[in-house]
């Protein structure tokens, strides 16, 4: 009986690092989730989802203020806990706990330790793709992004990006999980899933661990 493909893969980066667009072409890869006959999905989730508050561009397991901390601490474990429960599937999560610790630390001033989760997370088999940019590559990638955008305003600045890119490689750093860092300056996604598909193969990571 052949392997079953189970990859979980967390997808890091700031805006304008194509995160969702890469996560949709991995959903397809027959390298991540073999051969199809016809169309369906693996569940594909998100810390950015804004889903603390009742209207859009609201706060969420990222942006979350001080006082609902516990909440989003509770949905962490919760998220983690369900991943143990499923842990014979797939699952692509779209920026996590890594974006809430830079979040976190930049507006509130708060450091945030994760190292219980990563711990559940590692021994589950996730593996980490971190997505940067060079500086100069974030103005081609707001252009295509500002085709689609609801809330082209927070591209105004793109120097707060590639700070958030600096501070997000200093958590990376010190990750416990496999970590690709992926450079996506040449807006290539096909070439990105390619390599990550690549290199969760060379690591073991589109199986179980146990």
């Amino acid at each position: 009986m052949e392997k079953k493909l189970v990859p979980k893969i967390i997808l890091e980066g700031t805006r304008l690092t194509f995160k969702t667009d890469i996560a949709f072409l991995l959903n397809e890869h027959p390298e991540i989730v073999g051969p199809r006959k016809y169309r369906y999905h693996s569940p594909i989730i998100s810390a950015e989802w804004c889903s603390f508050t009742n209207f859009p561009w609201g706060r969420g397991l990222i942006n979350f203020l001080p006082e609902e901390a516990p909440r989003a601490m509770e949905t962490y474990k919760t998220w983690v806990r369900l991943f143990e429960l499923q842990k014979y599937y797939s699952w692509i999560v779209d920026r996590f706990y890594i974006s809430t610790q830079v979040f976190q630390k930049t507006h509130h001033g708060m450091d945030y330790d994760f190292s219980h989760l990563e711990r559940r997370l590692k021994t589950l088999g996730f593996h980490m793709v971190f997505l940067t940019r060079s500086p100069e590559s974030f103005e081609s990638a707001r252009k295509e992004r500002l085709k689609v955008s609801g809330n082209p305003t927070q591209y105004d600045d793109l120097s707060v990006f590639y700070k958030e890119q600096l501070m997000m490689k200093s958590c990376i750093d010190k990750s416990i999980l496999p970590v690709l860092t992926l450079d996506i300056s040449d807006n290539d996604k096909n070439r990105a899933v390619d390599s990550i598909a690549r290199w969760l193969k060379e690591t073991g990571g589109l199986y179980s661990p146990d």
